[in-house]
């Protein structure tokens, strides 16, 4: 959208196996896709194309992993947000982790105004594949993401994150997709461990990217 209204020619690289409503979002603005095979390595693969074709001059990566305005625009906007809602009560942030540039941000911000606040990432178990919640190798870890600042790691399934997905719909009327499925799983969890205390979770996807999926059938 944004490079629509700026007038920059945009090329977007993605796994041909993540949703189609994706794909025409992106070419209704007018974007360039180049689907990568999924089973060469999924977003990894895509990545490492990316970087290929910017050291050969095709074009610039923006680079979400590593552009350091990522979590600064959830440490100046989401984060202030957060605690302002919560009149400074929260206790506990849990958050998919993805690029890792929501946790980071909201983290940092949360943190300077209450240590004592608990930051929870939300990753997918083992075998599990959830878009907008990754487990990344150690070579792909995005250079953004800093581990000291996540106080405790909470592993999620697909089947679950999905469940809760449907459940969201359902019974509050809140369209979302297993990422934010997963990420209210996880606070579920925890508040079913603690008592006086709050909880914030972010619904970090729309339901709308996922209807030819089968997500919701």
């Amino acid at each position: 959208m944004i490079a629509a209204m700026k007038g920059y020619r945009m090329t977007l690289l993605m796994p041909d196996n993540l949703s189609a409503e994706r794909r025409a979002s992106m070419a209704g603005f007018g974007a360039e896709l180049i689907l990568t095979p999924a089973s060469k390595g999924g977003m990894e693969y895509a990545r490492d194309l990316a970087m290929q074709m910017q050291a050969e001059g095709q074009g610039r990566v923006l680079d979400q992993f590593a552009n350091p305005d990522n979590p600064r625009a959830h440490y100046e906007t989401t984060g202030p947000e957060i605690w302002r809602d919560t009149a400074e009560r929260i206790t506990h942030f849990v958050s998919a982790m993805g690029t890792t540039g929501t946790i980071m941000g909201v983290g940092r911000y949360l943190k300077e105004r209450n240590p004592a606040i608990k930051i929870i990432g939300a990753q997918p178990a083992e075998g599990s594949h959830i878009p907008g919640i990754r487990k990344w190798p150690e070579a792909y870890l995005p250079r953004i993401y800093d581990a000291s600042r996540v106080d405790r790691l909470e592993y999620v399934t697909q089947a679950d994150a999905e469940i809760m997905a449907r459940r969201l719909g359902a019974e509050e009327g809140i369209s979302c997709g297993p990422s934010a499925g997963g990420a209210c799983l996880i606070a579920l969890r925890v508040a079913a461990e603690l008592q006086d205390a709050t909880i914030v979770f972010v619904i970090c996807d729309r339901g709308d990217r996922y209807l030819s999926t089968g997500l919701f059938g």
